[in-house]
């Protein structure tokens, strides 16, 4: 417990009975709870964890092999049914990529009331992404592009899985829609956007060393990327229709709109028609109108990030 918060640690494991133990042996003094979720691993990873002694109470869970993401679900569930006072949830891998000294870094802005959500960004350490592949060096980039994009706010390292979570954000979350897989950091980050949370980043060690992914690359980014693509679409619809719409969000919805006018021939308007006329090139136009889009997007973000916190805090702020 520190501060008057308990600590839980969700940890994911398939086939890591290399490495759990030193997972569960390492965790820092302060944690009160470690949940194990088993993901269908066909090695000892169960056996190795119930043997392990720890200093904190531990729970093994069994997650039937269906994701990385829906055994963090269950993990983040189990502490939410464990602990009746306040409680930050902190998710570690089983694999050892994780160092457990920058979980107090992580928990941190919670405790202090800077942020609802904390994710580690391995970019921000002073070793940077050290020994990481380099074609996982650029599919992170790619990611952190769009991600930034579909969240509407600027992210660096979204695949970094080691983060923390208030428990006012666990209370709210919707449950029956979640992401199983491996685009589960990608998922939550927009829609945390979406429900105006505050989002840190801290910077965490990055750790390799000569394990193999089991994500296949194509099917990855295509999963993932339509998932994000949805997940934009769906969060920018929500505020438009909200009775709350901020000016800036109508602004990326008209921009964006044009965009989609530049490229469709059967659609057309004035101001499109001038600029084609003068010989600027479709597809120019189009980026230009969705780079005025996210910047508004952006704009939309903050502010809707601000009036969520300020409606939180202000019965707070007349009761005093």
């Amino acid at each position: 417990m520190l501060e008057g918060w308990q600590i839980g640690v969700v940890i994911p494991a398939r086939d890591e009975e290399q490495h759990i133990q030193a997972v569960l042996e390492g965790l820092p003094d302060f944690v009160d709870m470690a949940v194990v979720i088993d993901d269908g691993s066909t090695d000892r990873t169960a056996m190795v964890a119930k043997t392990t002694k720890t200093n904190c109470q531990k729970i093994i869970l069994a997650g039937g092999g269906d994701g990385v993401g829906a055994s963090i679900d269950r993990g983040h569930r189990h502490l939410l049914e464990s602990f009746d006072a306040p409680f930050v949830s902190v998710v570690m891998a089983g694999d050892g990529q994780m160092n457990p000294h920058d979980m107090m870094g992580l928990i941190a802005p919670i405790l202090q009331g800077k942020a609802d959500h904390v994710k580690g960004n391995r970019s921000l350490h002073p070793e940077g992404f050290k020994g990481m592949p380099l074609h996982r060096k650029r599919a992170s980039r790619i990611l952190s592009l769009f991600t930034t994009l579909a969240a509407g706010t600027q992210i660096s390292d979204p695949q970094c899985g080691y983060t923390a979570t208030s428990v006012e954000v666990l209370k709210a979350w919707d449950w029956n829609r979640s992401w199983s897989g491996y685009g589960y950091p990608n998922f939550w980050l927009i829609n945390l956007a979406r429900h105006g949370y505050r989002v840190a980043e801290v910077p965490v060690e990055s750790i390799y060393r000569n394990e193999s992914s089991g994500i296949k690359p194509l099917k990855f980014f295509a999963s993932v990327g339509w998932m994000m693509a949805v997940e934009h679409h769906r969060r920018n619809l929500t505020w438009l229709f909200s009775r709350n719409v901020t000016p800036h969000t109508i602004l990326a919805m008209i921009s964006y709109v044009l965009g989609w006018s530049a490229l469709l021939p059967f659609v057309s308007n004035d101001l499109e028609v001038e600029l084609l006329s003068r010989g600027v090139p479709a597809i120019a136009l189009c980026c230009a109108f969705w780079a005025i889009a996210h910047l508004f997007d952006r704009s939309a973000t903050r502010v809707h990030r601000a009036l969520v916190h300020h409606a939180k805090t202000r019965p707070t702020q007349e009761a005093t």
